[in-house]
C-alpha cells in the first residue's frame, strides 16, 4: 500500500467484548487494506477472527477502537452505522441462497434500485463471469454445493458493494472443489476490483488467496503480513508454530546457540555425512511421497521423502539441514 494513499479499509485498536465475557474477544486490533487487497484471517476457533468480521459487518458493537472504509468512520465505540448503512456484500459458510428463487433471482435479489433490464443485463453478465451462463432458470437444489458458492458470490458482488467479507467460504466444499475456487475466485476478485476480507482455518487457502494474511490467538492479532513474510519472518514463536509444518527443537541439538529452532521438513535433506543422528519411528504416505516421523536427541521431527523410498522405522539415518532461514526464538 502507498504510504501517501489512504487504506480502504482501517482498523485501529479495535476491542469487542461479549455482554457477559470476562475477556475481550478481540483485544486491540489494528489492520489495514489497500482497494482491491484480499485480506486473510486464520486461527483457532475462539481465536476472535470471527468476531472482527460481525464488528466490521454491523452485528457487534465496539467496546474500544475504531473502524473505518473508504475514509467514512463506519463504527467506533458508542456508535456505528446500522448493516445495511455500511455497503458491505457478506457471504457466509452456508451460502444462505434463497431456495424459492432461481439462480437469476438471487442474483438479482439486491439490485432493486435498478430498473428491470438493468437488473437483466447485470446478472447476465454475472452468469458469464462465474461460468454459469445458461444457468438462470435452475434452483439452488439443483446445483452443486460449488455452483451454489459462486451464485452466493455473484449476489453478494452485484450490488458493487465498497467491500466483501467471507466467513469461511470453502467449509462447505469438498477438497478438490476447495482448490479449484481459490484460484477461480481470486482472479474474480482481482477482476472485480473488490476489497476481501476473509475469515479461514485453512492455511493453504488463506496463502493461495491472500495478499495480506493475519494469524490470530485470544483476541489478538499476532501478525499481519504477506504470506511470504509470515511463513520466512514470522514475528513470534507463536505465530512460527502455527505456520506450515515442523517440530521445535532446541538449538543446541543443531550445533547452533540459543532457544528454539522451528525445524521445517524442507529444510532436512538425507546425508551421510550430516551432523543430525535420528532414528525412524514411523513412516506414512502423504501423498504424492511420504513423510518420516524421526527422533532427534529428546525431540521429534518429519522428513519428507520419495514415493518410492524405502526407509524403514527402526533405521538409523543422518541428516544435513539449511539453517538459514529457520525461525528461532
Amino acid at each position: 500500500m502507498n504510504m501517501n494513499t489512504a487504506p480502504h479499509l482501517n482498523i485501529s485498536g479495535l476491542v469487542v467484548r461479549y455482554p457477559g465475557a470476562k475477556q475481550n474477544a478481540v483485544d486491540g486490533v489494528d489492520m489495514q487494506l489497500a482497494r482491491g487487497e484480499i485480506g486473510v484471517l486464520l486461527g483457532a476457533s475462539g481465536s476472535g477472527k470471527t468476531s472482527i468480521l460481525r464488528a466490521l459487518a454491523g452485528f457487534e458493537s465496539l467496546l474500544a477502537g475504531s473502524i473505518t472504509l473508504e475514509g467514512q468512520c463506519i463504527a467506533r465505540a458508542g456508535h456505528g452505522l446500522p448493516p445495511e448503512k455500511r455497503r458491505l456484500g457478506m457471504m457466509f459458510q452456508d451460502f444462505a441462497l434463497f431456495p424459492h428463487l432461481d439462480v437469476a433471482a438471487n442474483i438479482g435479489f439486491g439490485l432493486g434500485r435498478l430498473s428491470r433490464e438493468e437488473r437483466r443485463t447485470c446478472v447476465a453478465d454475472w452468469l458469464v463471469r462465474i461460468g454459469l451462463d445458461g444457468f438462470a432458470n435452475r434452483y439452488p437444489h439443483e446445483l452443486s454445493g460449488g455452483q451454489q458458492q459462486r451464485v452466493a458470490l455473484a449476489r453478494a458482488l452485484a450490488p458493487k458493494p465498497a467491500m466483501l467479507l467471507l466467513d469461511e467460504p470453502f467449509s462447505a466444499l469438498d477438497a478438490d472443489t476447495r482448490g479449484r475456487l481459490a484460484s477461480d475466485l481470486r482472479q474474480l476478485f482481482r477482476e472485480a476490483a473488490i476489497t476481501v476480507l476473509m475469515v479461514t482455518h485453512d492455511q493453504q487457502e488463506a496463502f493461495a488467496l491472500g495478499d495480506k494474511v493475519g494469524v490470530m490467538a485470544g483476541g489478538k492479532l499476532l501478525q499481519w503480513d504477506t504470506p511470504a513474510a509470515l511463513y520466512h519472518q514470522p514475528a513470534c514463536a507463536e505465530v512460527a508454530g502455527f505456520i506450515g509444518r515442523g517440530a521445535w527443537v532446541d538449538a543446541a541439538s543443531l550445533g547452533l546457540t540459543g532457544g528454539k529452532v522451528r525445524l521445517r521438513p524442507e529444510a532436512l535433506r538425507l546425508d551421510a555425512n550430516g551432523v543430525l543422528a535420528c532414528e525412524v519411528l514411523d513412516v506414512r504416505f502423504h501423498g504424492p511421497g511420504q513423510v518420516a516421523r524421526l527422533k532427534l536427541g529428546a525431540d521429534e521431527i518429519e522428513l519428507d521423502l520419495a514415493a518410492n523410498s524405502q526407509i524403514k522405522p527402526g533405521e538409523h539415518l543422518r541428516l544435513s539441514f539449511d539453517g538459514e532461514n529457520l525461525p528461532r526464538f
